[in-house]
């Protein structure tokens, strides 16, 4: 439980700023799941687009971020809502939704040719600062706008000790099913084939590990870079999970 003065309690849960622990094989008990997942489709799943700062936020993705990215981006919130709602049910109904999209909106907007560029940080930090700078100038709380920062700079933060707040671990369960392939019985086979319908990969799987690669040449010191130099990009170029969609689109 937070003592922390900066937010109070309600805002702690409502933003996913309470803690768990960072290994998330300990926090799905060692199990492929701890609720059997249930078939959802992209109409079954709610996106808080009326929300006014989300809507600035998906307009400022879809201008920056390569399509691929983009779509990446909107599967993973709709990954993590359902593994929100079947894995967590009772954070689910107190996390905010509109924080959730942010996170997922802005994850890997520090992997653009410019912003890999135009700074000496690793992307998620850099992606951080970015995200932090722009959901508050567009009005977001600072209990909001932190606990998306947070979740952006360490959603690639992957261990067995210690802590992340919650939205961070909703973060790296959703991105690495995505990326990976790792945990692929926490999602449902049909919401797996409607959501990647719905936001085509055309062949993400690729894509990403050619940037994670940039990355590591442009900034030999990533940090990236302690997921393993060449077993994370190739495990990302390999996922067999998502190898029969990863075409699809293109």
């Amino acid at each position: 439980m937070s003592s922390t003065p900066a937010a109070s309690a309600e805002d702690i849960v409502k933003h996913g700023w309470n803690a768990v622990p960072v290994d998330g094989n300990l926090v799905l008990n060692g199990e492929p799941y701890i609720h059997k997942p249930s078939p959802l489709t992209v109409k079954d799943i709610p996106f808080p687009s009326d929300d006014a700062i989300v809507a600035g936020v998906q307009e400022y993705a879809k201008k920056h971020l390569i399509e691929q990215t983009y779509n990446h981006s909107m599967r993973v919130y709709h990954w993590g809502y359902s593994i929100l709602k079947d894995q967590f049910p009772a954070e689910f109904g107190k996390l905010s939704l509109s924080t959730w999209a942010l996170t997922c909106l802005l994850h890997d907007i520090g992997t653009t040719h410019d912003n890999l560029r135009a700074t000496l940080l690793s992307f998620e930090f850099y992606g951080g600062i970015l995200a932090l700078n722009l959901t508050k100038e567009l009005g977001a709380p600072q209990v909001q706008a932190e606990a998306v920062a947070e979740a952006i700079i360490r959603h690639q933060d992957l261990g067995t000790v210690g802590t992340i707040t919650f939205l961070g671990q909703v973060i790296q369960l959703a991105t690495v099913y995505d990326n990976m392939g790792i945990n692929p019985q926490i999602i449902d086979p049909v919401t797996r084939e409607d959501v990647n319908k719905a936001y085509p990969r055309k062949g993400w799987s690729g894509c990403f590990s050619k940037t994670i690669r940039e990355e590591n040449s442009l900034k030999p010191w990533a940090h990236t870079t302690h997921l393993g130099e060449d077993a994370f990009p190739d495990g990302v170029k390999n996922n067999e999970l998502m190898k029969p969609y990863d075409s699809w689109g293109s």
